[in-house]
């Protein structure tokens, strides 16, 4: 009897690492890239910028077509009575007013000018775009996060309920074992003892992986309930030059926009020029009115002389942006470099604690194989035994949650690399 419940022990710390691997037949698994299109796919902020994106390319069409010719049709009909020697002045309103007529304007506006207003709203689209990678890149970020807590807390809740099946089938033969003097009560008490604290711990492990999964299915935009199986989502370093990242691509974006908006400073200084015509029937119904049939053009010339020096402000303006700017884009540069070195410091740290705490699990392998034979003769006492195998348990679980960090780690890599 002594023998099956060592060897039943034995077993637990031998094939545990598996157990937390089996998934529930019949159930689809769900992945980390399933949650982050969802996410995608809902996501109300990527949802906005997509409609600037239109909004800004109907306004470049809108500038396109304000370059054609305006055409207009005008209605213009009065009536000033005069009654008695009372009345307007029929040398200022005619007594009467009939018109209809057909105008046409058109604003001769330079290529030059054209090309920085459509140039402007190509800086805005860029904006809009980068803007969308980088929400992006955030939600992908707290999805997979997320991800990652739910994923480690299933790892602690396979390992919680593995080590309960084995331990309650011990329950019973321990039991015997005690009546028959080969333990002591005490001994048994310390055993159920543990065993009542790891249903517990078990218990709180199920409330918090249920939150931690509605929690993804929420941040997710997904209305669901249904807990499967997460697969291990094995994230991989990656490395990207930082002068092409989104980050850094908002700072060349701000600089482009600067440089057209002194562009379009100049151009509110070059002479203006509307062309304008009509045509149509204009009379007062004073003198042949039938030959009061005629056309007219016109040409308005705006010359700009001065403006109390508000080009030189505006230049100003435009430097003090700039200088901005480029002390935003050196400070963000600095924190970036910091950010990444305590990343990598911190993974070089996880991986090195790993190392330590398997060479640890070896040792309380050995360990427990020697109290194994010592207890088959009854030179130690079960409780120490069972001490054994909780630092065993503790050490295990020490290692799942130094891998989450590794991965947590891995994913704020990633953020700033892409």
């Amino acid at each position: 009897m002594m023998k099956k419940f060592l060897s039943i022990i034995s077993c637990l710390y031998i094939f545990l690492p598996c157990f937390s691997q089996i998934s529930p037949p019949g159930r689809e698994e769900k992945n980390l890239d399933y949650f982050v299109d969802h996410a995608l796919a809902s996501s109300p902020l990527l949802k906005d910028y997509q409609s600037q994106l239109l909004l800004l390319s109907l306004d470049s069409q809108i500038i396109r077509a304000s370059l054609r010719p305006v055409v207009k049709g005008i209605s213009s009909n009065s009536y000033a009575p005069v009654v008695g020697g009372w009345g307007y002045d029929e040398v200022i309103t005619n007594g009467q007013q009939v018109s209809a007529m057909i105008g046409v304007n058109k604003s001769l506006i330079s290529r030059k000018s054209t090309a920085s207003q459509i140039e402007s709203l190509g800086i805005q689209s860029q904006s809009a775009n980068n803007a969308i990678r980088v929400s992006e890149q955030d939600l992908k970020k707290i999805i997979a996060e997320q991800y990652i807590i739910t994923y480690g807390g299933q790892l602690q809740l396979d390992f919680s309920r593995h080590i309960n099946d084995l331990l309650e089938k011990e329950d019973s033969l321990l039991k015997k074992l005690t009546r028959d003097n080969v333990f002591k009560q005490s001994e048994y008490l310390a055993f159920a003892v543990l065993l009542q604290q790891q249903l517990l711990n078990t218990s709180q492990l199920e409330v918090q992986y249920e939150f931690d999964y509605a929690t993804l299915y929420y941040m997710a935009g997904m209305v669901d309930t249904l807990t499967v199986r997460l697969p291990d989502p094995q994230l991989q370093r990656g490395y990207t030059d930082f002068s092409k990242s989104v980050f850094y691509r908002q700072f060349v974006i701000d600089s482009l926009k600067l440089v057209n908006d002194r562009a379009l400073v100049d151009l509110n200084y070059r002479p203006g020029v509307n062309l304008f015509a009509d045509g149509g029937y204009n009379s007062s119904l004073a003198y042949k009115a039938y030959k009061n049939f005629g056309t007219s053009v016109g040409l308005n010339v705006s010359i700009p002389i001065y403006d109390g020096k508000q080009r030189k402000l505006q230049y100003t303006k435009v430097d003090i942006q700039e200088r901005t700017r480029v002390k935003k884009r050196d400070f963000f540069i600095q924190q970036h470099d910091q950010q990444l070195l305590q990343l990598e410091r911190q993974l070089r740290s996880t991986d090195k604690l790993i190392d330590q705490i398997n060479k640890q699990i070896a040792y309380t392998e050995t360990l427990i194989t020697v109290n194994e034979r010592l207890l088959a003769t009854g030179d130690i006492r079960l409780v120490d035994f069972i001490l054994a195998l909780s630092n065993y348990f503790n050490a295990k679980n020490l290692v799942t949650q130094n891998y989450i960090s590794r991965l947590k780690i891995i994913n704020q890599l990633n953020y700033w690399a892409r």
